[in-house]
């Protein structure tokens, strides 16, 4: 289950943001999630709020997962987001972006 390691990898990156700004409160983390990524977004969110939940700093923390659309080229000059033929000649495109999962954004409340 890849989607636990995701969840907790997000969790500490997002933690090491907040310590680094002296937060006192982690509101919102902000995820792309690339749809060839191969990862169910429900599931690490689930995760997400299992793993945070033992911690007063991300109380209030919300995960908010968005997938994004894979983006391929192919030799023959296509550029879109068809992943297995090329609609132009029928080869099979590069994915040069869809596989990533990116932070965002970490939303944080500091003292005053």
């Amino acid at each position: 289950m890849h989607e636990y390691s995701i969840a907790y990898d997000l969790y500490a990156t997002a933690r090491t943001a907040a310590l680094e700004h002296h937060a006192t409160q982690v509101k919102k983390i902000s995820v792309e999630v690339g749809k060839m990524a191969m990862v169910n977004p429900e599931q690490v969110a689930f995760l997400f709020d299992t793993i945070r939940s033992d911690d007063p700093l991300f109380k209030k923390a919300v995960l908010d997962c968005v997938e994004a659309d894979p983006q391929t080229t192919c030799t023959c000059g296509y550029s879109g987001t068809e992943v297995y033929v090329c609609p132009d000649c029928g080869a099979l495109p590069t994915l040069v972006r869809g596989r990533e999962i990116v932070v965002t954004n970490v939303e944080i409340e500091v003292e005053d």
